[in-house]
């Protein structure tokens, strides 16, 4: 597994991301969508792990009209509140299309087999479910996304398979917003609900506040196989 960092052209500029390549150079191709804390640590690590399993792991700098480069951890007061000012700030519209540069700077990509999927966490997730609604992508799995119960206007646009893993007692999306959600995606045969009933928000950060492995392992086993599924 070989990472670098790596430029992409966006439609207004061009923006860094951080690039795990497979030890074959060859394989198929996966955007990993960051939480609020940018381009950290948590999102290199599995970026570096999807490679190790046969990815081409891109991780794109969404906040990189705001502060190009931020790295936040979850373990201070005021890297929080930094982070909450980043999401305030950011434009989900402009970070789709950045979500868009991102796959298809891995399908130019010498060895990637042309199929992109993605991979969101947290603010990740919202821009996992519009990904699936707006790109080309031919899969996206969220974890625990906050308000797509506002954006479920966007359902009917879903045209290729979408995976979310919801957290039952998520501290960001309260149970009306749940079922607002269950409710109005169930139905799509192209979505796939996997909900984590005792889990509270971001179950699977490692080393995060309400990080629980057997839950995260059965989260990551799922996604796993739906890209297998979806990716091969």
């Amino acid at each position: 597994m070989a990472a670098k960092q790596i430029s992409i052209s966006g439609g207004d500029g061009a923006f860094a991301g951080y690039l795990a390549a497979p030890t074959s150079g060859r394989g198929a191709g996966i955007v990993v969508i960051q939480e609020i804390f940018g381009v950290n640590q948590v999102m290199r690590d599995i970026a570096d792990d999807l490679a190790a399993h046969g990815y081409f792991a891109l991780v794109p700098d969404l906040f990189w009209r705001l502060e190009p480069g931020v790295q936040l951890t979850d373990k201070t007061d005021a890297e929080w509140k930094r982070a909450f000012d980043l999401m305030g700030r950011f434009d989900p519209d402009k970070g789709v299309a950045d979500i868009q540069a991102a796959i298809d700077t891995l399908r130019a990509r010498d060895g990637c087999t042309g199929k992109v999927g993605a991979v969101g966490y947290c603010l990740g997730g919202l821009l996992a479910y519009l990904t699936a609604a707006r790109t080309d992508a031919d899969a996206a799995v969220g974890y625990y996304g906050v308000n797509i119960q506002d954006k479920l206007g966007e359902a009917a646009d879903i045209n290729k398979p979408l995976m979310l893993h919801i957290a039952a007692k998520d501290q960001f999306t309260p149970p009306e917003a749940q079922k607002k959600m269950i409710d109005g995606l169930s139905a799509n045969p192209l979505v796939t609900l996997h909900v984590y009933p005792q889990m509270d928000h971001a179950f699977a950060r490692i080393g995060g506040a309400h990080y629980d492995k057997a839950c995260a392992d059965l989260a990551n086993g799922r996604t796993s196989t739906f890209f297998r599924q979806h990716l091969s």
